[in-house]
């Protein structure tokens, strides 16, 4: 069964321009991590970048791939399952696996999970979800407690939230249903730290930060 990862790039974007290939504190581009990472995970047959402009070529390690694609796949109107129906069209596989560059800090024990789920285990689909146990208001009122009655966090219902760093899905989900989670997903719980996403400015100097700790953390262990 053949399983092959990508990370979409778009070089043009609108909150932090350059994000993905903005460096960290010793210089290292941020797409060399998830890069680095998926080059390390057996149950991947390729891996590649998916990207309408040749310049991401240089910040490629050895292993991964470049695929071409059409400039619309850029437009911020384009619906975003339309990019991975287009991956999955150009590239066959019975599996696919999409990580981002703006979620540097996925495990690559994480992705051999979230694979070996849909492959093994007759799931349609996994993706990487963190737990929430805080007080949440919408509408202007508590969504999750009363005022009346503020229990402690952690015996608040416990929530999941999509990290956005990783989806794995199967062929004819994204093709015939143009989508990345089915009707049987498995939620796979990581931490705070593999959640990190980034998006803007002060999403990048968190990441930094953490980037430099893991850093230094590996230096002196």
């Amino acid at each position: 069964m053949k399983t092959v990862a990508f990370v979409p790039i778009k070089m043009n974007n609108e909150r932090l321009p350059g994000k993905n290939i903005r460096p960290f504190c010793d210089g290292t581009p941020l797409i060399a991590s998830i890069l680095g990472t998926l080059n390390r995970v057996d149950e991947l047959d390729e891996v590649y970048v998916y990207c309408s402009s040749e310049a991401i070529r240089e910040y490629l390690p050895p292993g991964v791939k470049f695929l071409a694609r059409n400039t619309y796949y850029d437009l911020s109107t384009t619906p975003f399952n339309e990019v991975l129906q287009g991956f999955a069209k150009e590239v066959q596989a019975d599996i696919y696996v999409l990580s981002h560059a703006t979620a540097p800090f996925i495990k690559a024990e994480s992705i051999s999970e979230a694979v070996r789920k849909v492959r093994d285990e007759g799931y349609d689909s996994s993706f990487a979800a963190t737990g929430l146990q805080e007080f949440l208001w919408k509408d202007g009122k508590p969504f999750n407690y009363s005022l009346s009655n503020i229990p402690r966090t952690q015996d608040l219902e416990l929530l999941y939230m999509e990290t956005c760093g990783l989806y794995v899905y199967r062929r004819e989900l994204i093709l015939n249903e143009g989508r990345r989670i089915g009707n049987n997903p498995y939620l796979l719980p990581v931490s705070k730290i593999e959640a990190c996403d980034i998006n803007t400015m002060e999403d990048f100097q968190i990441a930094n930060a953490i980037y430099h700790y893991q850093k230094i953390r590996k230096e002196l262990s």
